[in-house]
């Protein structure tokens, strides 16, 4: 069968993929929780859930940096990846030995997109479905879907020293939206994760700073290092995967905001 990924890139499958390896930690998880114990022969450094798969599988490297021998000795007939975690130069390489499937996601609807296309794929169909059903239903029953006009402004820090934020056209953008926040840094005119100066954080003067756990992890002697920046936010440390794995671990976003939200009226 003839497969298009989210890239409109197109790989055929003979039969139904039995040695996965899987370039994401959302998607590991996904494909863990979509049943296939046995079929994921490889995940990543950072594919930290499952916990028995971290320390069961074959690790083939982080995301950006793959190590060509192990996926070679490893045999697969899929390869799960994702356009922004993975570097392209390397993707390209592994395509012209293996089947890639790749993954591109900027928003909710992408990742339920990707939830459906890559069940189909690997012949887990039903679950896939139920799954993007859970998920949507519970992000439609956020209460902010009430509040909309009550959207506080925020700034979403990923990384320090230099301090980088998620900006527009990102996941967590679109997060942020759907927990009731508007971004002061979603403008087009930045990158998609720009580096900002203290004078930005200052001018952009968010009501809400997010501090995230990942991929930098953020602890609390940071709270008031921005402070010190913008005495005026109220300053969250917030737990990353919530606001950026688009896989299975959406089911646990909805509930997290809710309580987020919450703490916040």
């Amino acid at each position: 069968m003839i497969f298009t990924d989210q890239l409109n890139r197109k790989i055929e499958l003979t039969e139904t993929p039995k040695r996965i390896i899987s370039l994401v930690p959302s998607q590991t998880e996904l494909l863990y929780d979509l049943g296939l114990r046995d079929e994921v022969v490889g995940i990543t450094k950072f594919c930290i859930h499952p916990k028995e798969w971290f320390h069961t599988k074959t690790r083939i490297g982080g995301t950006k940096k793959f190590d060509f021998d192990k996926i070679k000795l490893l045999n697969p007939d899929l390869i799960i990846g994702n356009k922004e975690e993975n570097e392209q130069v390397q993707i390209e390489e592994l395509s012209k030995h293996y089947k890639v499937w790749m993954s591109d996601i900027v928003n909710l609807s992408d990742a339920l997109d990707m939830i459906l296309r890559v069940g189909t794929m690997v012949e887990k169909q039903e679950e896939a479905i139920n799954l993007k059903l859970r998920i949507e239903n519970m992000f439609k029953e956020l209460p902010i879907q009430n509040t909309i006009s009550n959207r506080q402004s925020a700034a979403y820090f990923i990384w320090n020293n230099p301090y980088m934020i998620a900006g527009n056209n990102t996941f967590i953008d679109d997060m942020l939206s759907r927990c009731g926040f508007t971004n002061v840094f979603a403008s087009p005119n930045l990158s998609r994760y720009p580096e900002v100066s203290k004078e930005q954080i200052l001018k952009a003067n968010p009501q809400v700073t997010l501090l995230s756990s990942e991929p930098y992890p953020f602890k609390e002697k940071h709270v008031e290092e921005i402070k010190n920046i913008c005495p005026k936010t109220n300053i969250i440390i917030v737990d990353g995967e919530l606001f950026s794995w688009y896989g299975s671990r959406l089911l646990l976003t909805p509930p997290y905001f809710t309580k987020l939200i919450q703490s916040l009226m």
